[in-house]
């Protein structure tokens, strides 16, 4: 049996209970992917990923907040009752750009 070591790692619950069940998945537990990402790590000699910080420029990021706030419900979403009506509003604002 080979020998094993303990590594003990603090994270939050619902981190851990979403990358369960996305592992689970797949077929593996978070100690298999643990493993994975370790041995991956020392194949690349580094991470495996790119690690940068999102830029978007300003109107995207904030379409973003907005889209964000709709699912929180914190804003209104408009609605529709077809998709002419949706493309008029569209156009409308199109012209007064």
């Amino acid at each position: 049996m080979a020998k094993t070591a303990n590594i003990n790692v603090r994270i939050d619950p619902e981190t851990k209970s979403s990358a369960e069940e996305l592992f689970s998945s797949f077929g593996i537990t978070i100690t298999d992917a643990i493993n994975i990402f370790l041995r991956k790590s020392i194949m690349e000699g580094g991470l495996p990923f790119e690690m940068k910080q999102p830029r978007y420029n300003a109107e995207t990021e904030a379409a973003m907040n907005e889209a964000r706030a709709i699912m929180k419900g914190q804003i209104k979403a408009k609605r529709y009752s077809d998709a002419h009506t949706l493309f008029q509003e569209l156009d409308a604002e199109g012209e007064n750009e």
